[in-house]
Parts: C-alpha cells; structure tokens; sequence
C-alpha cells in the first residue's frame, strides 16, 4: 500500500459503527484532481459519500486543516451558501493513517477549465453569475450567528496574511526567488489600513471548487474550504479576478488571454460592479493591493505544492506542474505592481 491507499475493511467497519444508517461493505476511489488534502469517492450499500483527509507525511504547520473545513461547512449548512452534508470527522489517526471527513456526494459538474469551452455564450455568463451570487452570500454570513464567531482573528487581516504566508513562503521555498521578495516587500510598504470590515473567507474561491446542477448554471457545493478563516472580503473577491489575469496556457489556465466578451464571461470591471451591487458597495479603493496579494498569496501555496511534490508527498501527479507556476504569478504580481490595476 502507498501512503494514499485505504484499509477499505477497516474504514468500512468504523463508518458503519459511527455514522447512523451506513451500511458497507465499501469501495474507495481517489480523485485525481486537487493538489491539497487528498479526497475520495466512498461508494457504499448506504449510497455514495466523500471521505477528505491530511495527506501522508511531514506537513506545514497550521496547513491541511481537514477539521476546520468539517466545522465551517457544518457551520453553513442552514445558509443561503451552499455546501455537502456533513456526516463525521475522525480525528483517530489509527483509523487511515490521518485525520479525516465524511460528507455527502454531490451529483453534478466541476468545471475545470474556467474558459468553459463546452458551454455557450449565455450559459457561461450565468455560471459567472451565480459564482458571484454565491461569493456576496458568503460573505453576508454572520459568523457569529453560525457559530463561527472564533473562526478566526478579527481585523488586520491583510497585514496577519502577509505575515503568515511569507513565512510559509520562506518554509517551503528551496532558493531565493527575487521577484517574490520584491512583492512582498512592496505589499509591505503599502498594506492600506484596516477598514473594519470581517466576513468568513472562502480563500480558495475559484470555479474548479465548486459543484454545479447537473442540468443548471447552479451551484450547489461550494468545496475545499481548507484555507477558510474570519477575514477580509475583498481577498475573496480579488482572488477570483486574479484568475480572470492568468493566461490561459498556464498550469491552472486562467483567462487571461481570452476574448471575455466573445465567451460571455464578465469583465473584472463587471463582475466587481455585480457584486458591490449585491454586497450594497459603492465602489472598492486599494484595489491594486487586493489583487497584487492574491498574486502573492498564490504564488506562496504554490511554492508549498512544489516542496511538497519534491518530498514526495504530493497528492497529484501534476503538483510539479502546478508548483512550477508559483514563480510566474510572482512575476506577475511584481508588474501589476508596477503599472497598477
């Protein structure tokens, strides 16, 4: 067995003990995509479900945080956000090896190329829009009316994020990288003052962690919520335009280089207007900030997905490739730096 196999008897027999109405026996298959906490596809006698674990070996401190995403999806479940049912977190390393959930399958699509080249022009245009209707009830959550209210340190999010990533960045790094230190150190000079402003943070809100209908532009499972915490906005929703800069021939391809407006997809300056309207926003000031953080704060993931694909303990085989992109969104966050938004 590798490190990412399943004692399917043994995980079969603790599921049926602790989850009401399973029934094994069980098969488990692992997906291949996502480059974090390795997810698999638990077919049983009960129905399907999804089992999300840490990955095996020496891992980042804070990182691969399984149980925060069981507790913030819990959490959301009464919400207009819409998330899988939550069945069991284990935090019994003896059961497979490391911590893990159990949740519900959601039948449906994941779009993984956000050109969407198998959808038309009005269809691509709702699927963008019901992202930013989710993104806006997001961040409409009241984490303490959810119980989340600890989720996190409120207020200074930016200058806590900064601080935090870079040394995740200096962690997983395994040689100095110039543009990254630039940036960081431009993001230090210029890190606007906190506005007050806390909401719950998705922190990986991008088209591929999303679940949609079947047969509608609807999401109904917004995934991989790892990096969520109490936070900022705007660093929501400026990931999100980030991913409308990066070239579309990139490792995780972005649109960049695409005729947005021949595809239907909203322009950065549209889908920001889209959601101001719905959050009740006049307008965003620091913008050229929130988007070179992004940039930056990617960038520094990736580096770790790259350590972690050198180590060995990658859950995909396209980890190097996707780590190999940390250097050229550094890049680019140092010229959007340079010419602003």
């Amino acid at each position: 067995m590798t490190g990412f196999d399943l004692d399917q008897e043994r995980l079969g027999a603790y599921l049926t003990a602790h989850i009401d109405g399973f029934e094994g026996p069980i098969s488990a298959e692992k997906f291949s995509g996502g480059q974090s906490n390795p997810t698999y596809r638990i077919r049983a006698r009960s129905g399907d479900y999804v089992l999300r674990r840490k990955p095996p070996g020496k891992l980042l401190k804070s990182a691969h945080a399984v149980d925060r995403e069981y507790r913030v999806m819990s959490a959301l479940a009464n919400t207009a956000v819409p998330v899988p049912t939550m069945h069991l977190l284990c935090e019994d390393e003896d059961v497979i090896g490391s911590v893990f959930y159990i949740m519900d399958f959601l039948p449906g699509r994941i779009f993984w190329d956000s050109a969407l080249p198998d959808q038309r022009p009005h269809e691509r245009a709702t699927i963008y829009d019901a992202m930013n209707q989710v993104l806006a009830d997001l961040h409409a959550v009241d984490p303490e009316a959810v119980g989340l209210g600890d989720y996190g340190r409120p207020g200074n999010y930016f200058e806590r994020q900064l601080a935090r990533w870079t040394k995740q960045y200096h962690a997983s790094k395994t040689e100095a990288f110039a543009p990254m230190d630039r940036l960081i150190n431009w993001l230090e000079a210029q890190l606007p003052p906190d506005d007050g402003q806390v909401s719950l943070v998705h922190g990986d809100y991008r088209l591929d962690n999303m679940m949609f209908a079947s047969d509608a532009p609807q999401v109904i499972g917004l995934l991989d919520w790892e990096l969520s915490t109490l936070g900022h906005p705007y660093a929501d929703l400026a990931y999100q335009c980030m991913q409308l800069r990066i070239p579309g021939d990139a490792a995780i391809p972005g649109l960049g280089d695409k005729n947005r407006q021949a595809l239907g997809i909203p322009s950065e300056n549209e889908y920001v207007a889209s959601y101001c309207r719905r959050r009740g926003i006049d307008s965003i000031d620091h913008w050229t900030f929130y988007l070179a953080f992004s940039f930056f704060r990617f960038s520094a993931i990736l580096f770790g997905v790259y350590r972690r694909a050198l180590d060995g303990n990658a859950s995909s085989r396209k980890a190097m490739d996707y780590g190999a992109l940390a250097g050229p969104l550094a890049q680019m966050g140092v010229e959007l730096t340079e010419r602003g938004a």
